[in-house]
């Protein structure tokens, strides 16, 4: 795991006409970008619309403690129908499993965190997800 670069760091949060979350992070993930984060999936959970995450994890650093620390307190409320993550290496993918699994034991929910290699097949996804769960939603109904 590396040292903490917050010099320099970018964060990008940004939501898309159709409602996917696009976030992509350039350097280490700080408090304030998980917290960012957190606070636009709990807007969404709130709306009561689909919660989609594409993370571009191309050029992430670390995840700090006080990130994770953030990550776990605020996402126990919140809902999350689908992370599509692209590009991230091999401590990204065991770091955000992490998380995802202890968010898993704290609140017995469980999203869906999947890695891809490119851009395309992680909004491949995401689209078929979306259908899964307004197909979902039609036949509650």
């Amino acid at each position: 795991m590396s040292d903490p670069r917050p010099a320099g760091a970018r964060f990008e949060l940004r939501e898309e006409p159709d409602g996917l979350l696009v976030i992509a992070t350039d350097g280490d993930v700080q408090e304030d970008n998980a917290r960012a984060l957190v606070d636009a999936f709990q807007r969404l959970t709130d709306s009561g619309r689909d919660v989609l995450v594409l993370a571009d994890a191309r050029r992430c650093g670390a995840v700090t403690p006080a990130a994770r620390k953030v990550y776990l307190d605020g996402l126990r409320s919140a809902r999350l129908d689908g992370i599509a993550v692209f590009g991230a290496g091999f401590s990204i993918r065991v770091m955000a499993t992490l998380i995802m699994k202890s968010i898993n034991l704290l609140t017995k929910r469980f999203p869906l965190l999947v890695f891809f290699e490119t851009e395309a097949e992680a909004r491949a996804w995401l689209v078929a997800q979306r259908g899964a769960l307004r197909a979902r939603r039609r036949i509650q109904a």
